[in-house]
């Protein structure tokens, strides 16, 4: 790995606070690899050989079955994949593919076992990570299970009006394909529910969003910190 890349993936949130011994050491026989859009990237069922950290861009995680598939979670940059399936040696329970052009940190699987039992530091950040994943999958269980399909649109679209410091608008950040999976709506229903929020301050041209009325909107929506806010 070249001195520019070591360096920028030493700064990336997993080896925040590590010894220097340790980071060499998982950056040793790392790779800091560019892959295109829509490359899958790890399959469900194989066995973990690397833990994969996004470095930039964004990566889908989804599952299928039979048939059917459902998108699990959208990563972005700091975030890894899959740390359970390393920590455990077991197969992934998901599989993982570019949304567009991402640049992924891959560690050898063995090596984050090896360094997580000597280095109190980076065993902190992994308990963190895991923690941070098992709360995120609590939040989306809840939000499928206590919400309609439009609740869960308009606080999605309050979510994303607020980060960023947006004011009204913004851009859909991946094809509304991948956003229905995102929050288990069929493609047909998402568009009849965008429709729909045009009742509560909302329109909508292509994947550009305009909130025209965001009191309106978090009237409808009842926003639950529990469940929407991601530092909750």
């Amino acid at each position: 790995m070249r001195a520019e890349d070591e360096s920028l993936a030493a700064a990336l949130p997993f080896f925040r606070g590590l010894d220097e011994n340790s980071v060499k050491r998982l950056l040793e026989n790392a790779y800091l690899q560019r892959f295109p859009a829509h490359v899958d990237l790890i399959r469900q069922g194989e066995h973990p050989d690397f833990l994969h950290v996004v470095a930039d861009g964004q990566v889908e995680v989804f599952s299928r079955h039979g048939d059917r598939e459902t998108t699990v979670s959208v990563l972005g940059e700091g975030s890894s994949f899959i740390l359970a399936a390393v920590f455990l040696d077991r197969p992934y329970l998901k599989s993982a593919r570019s949304i567009g052009p991402v640049r992924l940190l891959l560690i050898p699987a063995a090596e984050v076992r090896a360094v997580f039992r000597t280095d109190p530091a980076f065993a902190a950040n992994c308990a963190a990570e895991l923690a941070r994943c098992y709360r995120s999958m609590v939040k989306e269980v809840s939000n499928l299970k206590l919400r309609s399909s439009l609740e869960r649109l308009a606080n999605w679209l309050l979510q994303q009006t607020r980060a960023g410091g947006r004011d009204s608008g913004f851009n859909i950040p991946f094809d509304k394909k991948t956003l229905a999976a995102k929050l288990g709506i069929a493609p047909e229903v998402l568009s009849r529910n965008f429709a729909a929020l045009a009742a509560h301050g909302v329109t909508i041209s292509g994947r550009s969003v305009k909130v025209t009325d965001l009191a309106l909107l978090e009237e409808f929506a009842r926003p639950n910190a529990a469940i929407d806010d991601p530092d909750y």
